[in-house]
């Protein structure tokens, strides 16, 4: 039977992060004789009190009740799904790549992206909110499941994956892993956003249709399956959409790897970015993400729903801020040696949307 290390040397390419190479943690602990380092890791996130809590924090579309669009839970499933498929035809380290989706989103508030930017907002003082911050918050301090130690002591690879997140200016010193994980992020939200938006009812597929990304997929739709209508030509569309992205980042990179001789992973933290769409598809892809900023995620539809469950969170931060002593014990004891404000957010920050509205209902109304 072969171990993780056995396996791993037959499996991965010489440009894939090896768990035998880790630089370890930052509390050191024996290493697992069945488990890699990243399949800790992997377990961790998912075992995770933050993680659970993603099935109920909106990705997108705050207060719009239904049960088809995406919650952070489902959205990160997807992440991982989507990189686990380009770390495997790239011989990556799948185990890594499925820590770092699955921890990717773990710092994201209620309220989607409307909670973020208000927690932003409140702490404007106190050096601002985000999510990818809080991520890392999440994994080196908050989560309280180990007697031995605060967080969840991951390796640091996937630390310093999550730091790279938090500096996104930063173009060397990106494992191939963690540049996978970011573009399947980037397929996976451009994608199903416009599907949740199109279910809702807030935009139409034939507006979709007139972007050049979007267009070329349904031209190639038809000419597989003809003419397909409805909800059979959104779902084959969309579908397209993610497999021609997948695939063209897989052959780019590979190019990449070969054109630059690339043959470890220091030569990977030296070149830069690698994992690249061409220059067509990155326009098309910006093309779409302009619509959908302008046509749903600031539409006056989603801002009517958005702007009052602000209020609300902004209402029960204040609250809480006043009254410190009616959060959880921990949360009560950080606040005297971490300040009140950021011990607040962190408390807001992992609570669920539907706990936050019986806290604003308990202590606001």
């Amino acid at each position: 039977m072969l171990d993780w290390r056995e396996r791993e040397e037959k499996l991965l390419a010489p440009w894939a992060m090896h768990a035998a190479d880790s630089r370890g943690r930052v509390h050191a602990e024996p290493l697992h004789v069945h488990r890699s380092p990243y399949q800790r890791d992997r377990d961790r996130i998912v075992h995770a009190a933050a993680f659970r809590r993603l099935a109920h924090k909106t990705q997108v579309f705050t207060d719009y009740h239904g049960d088809y669009h995406r919650s952070r839970l489902t959205h990160t499933l997807e992440v991982t799904s989507i990189a686990r498929t380009m770390a495997r035809a790239l011989s990556l380290n799948e185990d890594l790549v499925e820590a770092l989706a699955m921890g990717h989103d773990i710092g994201h508030p209620p309220l989607g992206h409307a909670g973020e930017d208000t927690l932003h907002d409140l702490l404007a003082d106190e050096g601002g909110f985000s999510h990818n911050a809080q991520a890392l918050r999440i994994m080196e301090l908050l989560e309280n499941r180990y007697p031995e130690f605060p967080g969840l002591n991951l390796s640091l690879e996937v630390l310093d994956a999550q730091m790279g997140r938090c500096d996104k200016s930063a173009e060397n010193g990106r494992l191939l892993e963690s540049q996978v994980v970011d573009a399947a992020d980037s397929i996976a939200y451009d994608t199903h956003d416009a599907d949740d938006a199109i279910e809702l009812g807030l935009v139409a597929l034939d507006e979709l249709l007139e972007l050049p990304l979007v267009k070329a997929a349904a031209e190639r739709v038809r000419d597989r399956f003809g003419e397909l209508v409805g909800g059979e030509l959104r779902r084959a569309v969309l579908h397209d959409l993610v497999n021609v992205q997948v695939v063209e980042l897989i052959d780019r990179t590979q190019r990449h790897l070969e054109e630059q001789a690339i043959a470890s992973t220091a030569e990977v933290l030296a070149a830069g970015t690698l994992v690249t769409h061409s220059p067509k598809t990155a326009e098309g892809k910006r093309q779409l993400e302009r619509f959908l900023f302008e046509r749903v995620y600031r539409s006056p539809s989603v801002m009517a729903v958005r702007e009052p469950a602000q209020a609300r969170l902004s209402q029960l931060f204040e609250w809480l801020v006043a009254h410190p002593a009616a959060m959880p014990a921990r949360f009560v004891d950080r606040a005297r040696h971490h300040g009140t404000r950021r011990t607040v957010a962190d408390y807001i920050a992992g609570m669920t949307d539907r706990f936050l509205e019986r806290e604003h209902a308990k202590r606001c109304v």
